[in-house]
């Protein structure tokens, strides 16, 4: 379930489909930009009810270092 919701996440705030996330990095794509990421971690706190740290809102640089990160918070994916 956390794996749908954090797909979709991605998909909207980024305007993504779902064959574009395996591999995504950061300005790997033009909607993931320093706005889209703000709005992207943004999305990824409220759907999780959880904030992140600075340190890890700069580490989150792609779809999977983004999973691993989740992780520290007590979301597993």
């Amino acid at each position: 379930m956390n794996l749908e919701k954090y797909d979709e996440i991605f998909m909207e705030a980024l305007e993504l489909t779902k064959d574009q996330l395996d591999g995504l990095e950061y300005q790997g794509v033009s909607s993931w930009d320093s706005v889209g990421h703000m709005n992207l971690i943004g999305e990824i706190e409220d759907a999780f009810n959880i904030e992140m740290e600075t340190d890890d809102v700069i580490a989150f640089s792609s779809y999977e270092k983004g999973k691993e990160i989740l992780s520290k918070y007590g979301v597993e994916i």
